[in-house]
C-alpha cells in the first residue's frame, strides 16, 4: 500500500479561505483506499472551529530548533470520514484569529511548518512514500527534506511532489531574513536553487527541490511556460517540462448534487430541469427584488471581484448588457471600484440587477440552481471550480479560453450543436459581450437546443474519481522511479534577467484560489 501525505496551509471543513482548502478536503476520500493509504497535515490555527478542536485527540510533542531557539511541536490527531487528519500545535504561530496576517510573519510560520511536517513522521510512526506539497506555503518542505534531513536513512526514500495551484502567488522575500528565518544554509540563497530577483522564493525551491511539479489543469501547465502566464517562473517550469503535470481539480458531487442539495428551494435533476429548476428563479427573484418572471434570462456572477477575474471586462460593457433582455445575480466581494460598481447599477436598475456584496456559501449554491448561465471572462485561471458548479446544476458557462475554463467547457457549436457552455478567445470586453449574446439568441430562439446543452452539462463529470485517478498513477510512477541524487537545476542566470525568474516583489502575497 502506497502512504501519501498531503500538506497544506487550509483544508476545509476545518478552515478556510479559498479553493485550496476544498481540494484538500475533498481529494483524499476518491482514492483507492485497498491501494493507498491516504492523509493529511494542516497546522492547528486556533480560528479552527471549536467543534473541530475539541475532537482533536493528543498524540505528542517535542521541541524543535528554528529561528534561534527550540519551538514546541504539538501533534494531535482527527479522524473523519475515515482519513486521518494531523494537527501540527504551537500558538506562538498559530494562533491568529485567520490564518493569514503579516507578510514577513506568514512567511516565518509556514517555514516552521514546513520543518516540523518533516519532524513529526518518526512520531506518528508514518512513513510516507509521498509528501504532495500545494503552494508556496509547503514550498520549503522538498528543501528540508534534500537538505537538513538528508543524512537521517528514515527520510531518504520520501518522494515529493509540489502542485500549483496560482503561480502569482509564491512567497518572495529579502534573502537575509529568509535565510536567517529558515536556517538554511547560504549556498542555496543562488539564481539554480532559491533565489530570484535578488529575493528568496519558498514556491521555487518546492519547485527546484520536488520530485515532480504539478498545476491544476493542462492548459495551465502549458501556458505557465509562457512569459505572459509565467509570472517570471516560466524558465524555470520550461526546464521541469519532463516532470511537470497538469490535473484537474474537481468537485465534490456529494455536496453539489441538485437533486439532492439541502440550501437550494427545489431539487432537480438532469431528467426534471425543464419543469423544477426554473422554481429556483423564480423564488430568489421575488426575495431579491428582480421583476418576477421564470422565463427572463438570468446571469450569474460568484467570484472574487478582481482583474485577473475579468471584472474590469465586466465593468467596459455593463450597462449596455443591462439594457438587453436579461437579468443579474451578483455575488462575491474584492476590490472597491467593482463592488461600487455593482451597487450602483443595482440602484439604477433595481429589477434587473442583485448586487450582493458579501459571501454566502448558500447563496452561491441558490445562484448555481436559479440562473440560466454563468460569467466568468477570467485573464487566467489555473483551473476554477465555479464553471463546474455551474455545469452541475444545468448553469451554462460563459467563460474565456483560458486555463482550466478552456479544459472543461466545450463551446457551443450550431452546426452540429454540440457544447457545454459559451466561450471567447481574447481577452476583449466586446468579445464577452458578443459571446453573452450569443448565449441570449440561442435561449429565447432555441429552447430545445438550450435544453439539450443544459443536460449535456449536467451529465458531465467533473467529480473528484476522475482527478484522483490521475493522483494515483502519478503516484504510482513516482515511486517507481529512483529519487535523484541532486535537485533538478533552475536555468542559468541570463544576461537582462535571471531565466528562473519568480515573481518580483518584497512580500508575499496570501491567496488559494484554484
Amino acid at each position: 500500500m502506497k502512504k501519501i501525505l498531503l500538506t497544506a496551509s487550509e483544508c476545509v471543513p476545518f478552515i478556510k479561505t479559498g479553493g485550496l482548502a476544498d481540494v484538500i478536503g475533498s481529494l483524499p476520500e476518491y482514492f483507492d483506499r485497498e491501494k493507498f493509504d491516504v492523509r493529511v497535515v494542516i497546522p492547528k490555527y486556533l480560528c479552527i472551529p471549536e467543534e473541530y478542536r475539541s475532537k482533536m485527540e493528543y498524540i505528542t510533542h517535542f521541541y524543535t530548533y528554528f529561528n534561534g531557539r527550540n519551538r514546541y511541536v504539538g501533534i494531535m490527531k482527527l479522524v473523519r470520514n475515515n482519513i486521518t487528519y494531523y494537527f501540527i500545535d504551537n500558538e506562538e504561530y498559530f494562533s491568529g484569529p485567520t490564518p493569514y496576517t503579516d507578510q514577513l510573519y506568514d512567511l516565518e510560520k509556514f517555514a516552521f511548518f514546513a520543518k516540523a511536517v518533516l519532524s513529526i513522521l518518526p512520531s506518528i510512526n508514518f512513513q510516507p512514500d509521498i509528501i504532495h506539497c500545494n503552494d508556496w506555503h509547503t514550498g520549503l518542505i522538498p528543501v528540508y527534506l534534500r537538505t537538513e534531513f538528508a543524512a537521517d536513512l528514515f527520510y531518504a526514500p520520501i518522494k515529493t511532489i509540489m502542485t500549483i495551484h496560482n503561480l502569482r502567488f509564491q512567497g518572495v522575500w529579502g534573502i537575509p531574513d529568509v535565510e536567517r528565518i529558515t536556517g538554511l544554509p547560504h549556498y542555496l540563497f543562488t539564481p539554480d536553487k532559491l533565489e530570484s530577483y535578488k529575493d528568496a522564493n519558498f514556491l521555487k525551491g518546492g519547485i527546484v527541490y520536488a520530485d515532480a511539479v504539478t498545476t491544476v489543469s493542462e492548459t495551465y501547465k502549458e501556458e505557465v511556460k509562457s512569459p505572459f502566464y509565467g509570472e517570471q517562473m516560466h524558465s524555470l517550469l520550461w526546464a521541469r517540462s519532463n516532470c511537470f503535470y497538469g490535473i484537474l481539480n474537481g468537485i465534490d458531487y456529494k455536496e453539489y448534487d441538485p437533486a439532492t442539495d439541502k440550501l437550494i428551494d427545489q431539487n432537480f435533476d438532469a431528467e426534471n430541469f425543464r419543469r423544477e429548476k426554473k422554481k429556483n428563479k423564480a423564488i430568489l427573484q421575488k426575495e431579491t427584488g428582480l421583476t418576477e418572471d421564470p422565463n427572463i434570462m438570468m446571469i450569474g456572477i460568484v467570484s472574487r471581484m478582481t482583474d485577473q477575474k475579468g471584472f474590469d471586462l465586466i465593468q467596459r460593457v455593463f450597462e449596455e448588457l443591462l439594457e438587453d433582455d436579461v437579468q443579474f445575480m451578483v455575488l462575491g466581494t474584492g476590490e472597491w471600484n467593482y463592488e461600487e460598481m455593482f451597487k450602483y447599477f443595482a440602484g439604477k436598475y433595481p429589477q434587473k440587477l442583485s448586487a450582493n456584496i458579501f459571501y454566502s456559501n448558500k447563496l452561491s449554491h441558490r445562484i448555481y440552481a436559479s440562473c440560466d448561465a454563468f460569467l466568468m471572462p477570467s485573464l487566467f485561471e489555473p483551473c476554477g471550480l465555479s464553471q463546474l458548479m455551474a455545469m452541475r446544476y444545468g448553469t451554462l458557462p460563459v467563460v474565456r479560453e483560458t486555463g482550466g475554463l478552456k479544459d472543461t467547457v466545450e463551446p457551443y457549436n450550431e452546426y452540429i450543436n454540440t457544447g457545454t457552455g459559451f466561450t471567447f478567445r481574447d481577452y476583449n470586453a466586446h468579445e464577452m459581450m458578443d459571446t453573452i449574446r450569443r448565449a441570449e439568441n440561442l435561449f429565447y430562439n432555441n429552447k430545445r437546443r438550450w435544453n439539450q446543452m443544459v443536460e449535456r452539462a449536467m451529465k458531465k463529470d467533473f467529480s473528484w474519481d476522475v482527478s484522483a485517478r490521475k493522483y494515483e498513477e502519478l503516484y504510482e510512477d513516482l515511486t517507481r522511479t529512483v529519487a535523484p541524487e541532486e535537485p533538478a537545476k533552475a536555468p542559468a542566470e541570463e544576461p537582462a534577467a535571471q531565466a528562473a525568474d519568480t515573481q518580483d516583489t518584497a512580500a508575499p502575497e496570501q491567496n488559494t484560489e484554484s
